[in-house]
């Protein structure tokens, strides 16, 4: 069997180049350029040139053929141009998974089938297998890598069976350390090279330099938004109202609104056990995580379409700022303020709506705080930015959310979820994020996702996934 491997210059696709031979498999290399342009880039060179060197000395060195392709133009229209309209509407995308759905395993493949291979294979961290369905077809099973601290299934949400028919990942079995220690053993050039980072084939960017490519940036006002808002908020009342409602527990006084976890590594409450496994889940229960979940099955089933939507939508801000005159310094000069607002405050001034995300912490450069400001909303139209303080901020939390019936992907086409079923799974919003337990509700208006604990900075245009114990079977855009 021809196998062509996606050789970059890294260690994982160099490793997997080297197995893929010692196994047998006629293989070539293939080495894609995807980038020319380093607007933005902050190490301001073509980092390329070097990954393209690097890749032809590896495929030397383990005796493959090497190839070279420029995918650029595609990679612009179909991953970057998609980055610029999202971020434009105040939605935050996930480029990686966009270039493994249309560039590494669409394009890319083509090319390389163009060659004469009949599989593609990458350095993905993640495995595949293959069971037989019900008419006896073969079904793809897109599995979770062994090292817990690189899985990168959820990279490739997004990939069809026919996608994954033709796509190889030698090194999903393996550990980090076990794919250095090979590439050191072979004396591999790349044994020692760092992962990259940043978005895929451009590098680490200055994200805002970035998007003035066609982003305009443009001042706005940043809004500190107070916890007297959602006391207040007729929206926020009317969520909790409808979780209370669901709850098993019987005489339960509240709901929690707000999420136990401060980052993907820390918890607020790092000595409750029980929310210790919630957080983590159970791969020894149904989907991986607890049969049941704190909310009543019959009671979700009753809830209406409209309702699920109420619980999905986030709290929308709108805090109206009168101005006063008073008269300052010895000379009593006239000035403008604003009056004091029970809601909020505005506390600072931004670049631009657009270059902002639900949860960011960073590139605020707002002091006179004891805890973080994060990002809880973006509103684009009033090109505002609110924040709160703190990583228990009601702001930052949600428990549902909602992905459009054309934004559904299953990647398991033969157990795809149809109006009216419930189902649990174990999912993150995004990469790195420890699973967390939920129960999914599909309608017509959509697939649901509640989490049996909140969740933090759930972020408009990024990928929810789904998993089966180890398996991802689904994803959707948020």
């Amino acid at each position: 069997m021809k196998v062509c491997i996606g050789l970059s210059g890294g260690v994982d696709s160099s490793v997997a180049a080297l197995l893929l031979k010692r196994a047998g498999y006629d293989v070539f290399a293939l080495f894609m350029q995807n980038w020319h342009d380093v607007t933005g880039t902050l190490h301001g060179d073509c980092e390329w040139e070097e990954d393209r060197f690097v890749a032809e000395m590896v495929a030397r060195k383990i005796g493959i053929p090497f190839y070279f392709v420029d995918l650029s133009d595609e990679y612009r229209r179909r991953v970057v141009d998609y980055m610029f309209d999202e971020y434009s509407k105040g939605r935050t995308p996930n480029p990686d998974v966009l270039c493994n759905r249309e560039i590494k395993f669409d394009a890319f493949m083509k090319c390389a089938e163009k060659l004469g291979a009949d599989h593609v294979a990458t350095g993905h961290y993640c495995r595949k297998e293959v069971t037989a369905g019900p008419d006896g077809k073969p079904v793809f099973r897109l599995l979770a890598g062994v090292d817990p601290d690189k899985d990168q299934s959820y990279f490739l949400c997004q990939l069809t069976q026919a996608q994954l028919s033709g796509a190889l990942f030698p090194i999903g079995g393996l550990t980090k350390p076990e794919v250095r220690r090979i590439a050191a053993e072979a004396d591999l050039p790349s044994a020692s090279r760092k992962d990259s980072q940043g978005i895929c084939f451009v590098g680490k960017v200055n994200l805002p330099v970035f998007l003035q490519q066609k982003l305009k940036p443009v001042e706005g006002d940043v809004v500190e938004v107070y916890d007297r808002y959602f006391e207040d908020n007729a929206h926020y009342r009317r969520q909790q109202q409808i979780l209370r409602s669901l709850l098993k527990e019987e005489g339960k006084a509240d709901v929690d609104m707000v999420t136990s976890y401060i980052s993907e590594t820390r918890s607020l409450k790092v000595n409750d056990p029980v929310r210790e496994r919630t957080v983590y889940g159970n791969p020894a229960n149904e989907g991986g995580c607890s049969t049941e979940g704190v909310f009543g099955k019959d009671r979700i089933a009753a809830l209406s379409d409209t309702t699920l939507e109420e619980l999905s939508e986030p709290v929308r801000y709108s805090i109206d700022f009168e101005t006063e005159t008073y008269r300052s310094g010895k000379k009593h000069v006239r000035k403008i303020r604003y009056k004091d607002n029970p809601y909020g405050r505005i506390i600072g001034r931004h670049d631009g709506a657009q270059f902002y995300t639900i949860g960011q912490r960073k590139g605020l450069n707002i002091g006179g705080h004891k805890d973080s400001l994060f990002v809880i909303s973006t509103d684009i139209g009033a090109n505002r930015i609110y924040v709160g303080e703190g990583h228990t901020h009601k702001g930052l939390s949600r428990s549902c959310l909602r992905i459009a019936p054309e934004d559904v992907h299953w990647i398991r086409e033969d157990i795809p979820m149809k109006p009216g079923d419930i189902r649990r799974y174990r999912v993150r919003i995004r990469y790195r994020q420890p699973l967390q337990d939920a129960t999914l509700i599909m309608r017509d208006n959509g697939l649901f996702i509640l989490f049996d604990e909140p969740q933090r900075g759930i972020t408009p245009g990024q990928f929810a996934v789904w998993y089966d114990n180890d398996e991802m079977t689904g994803s959707g855009v948020i």
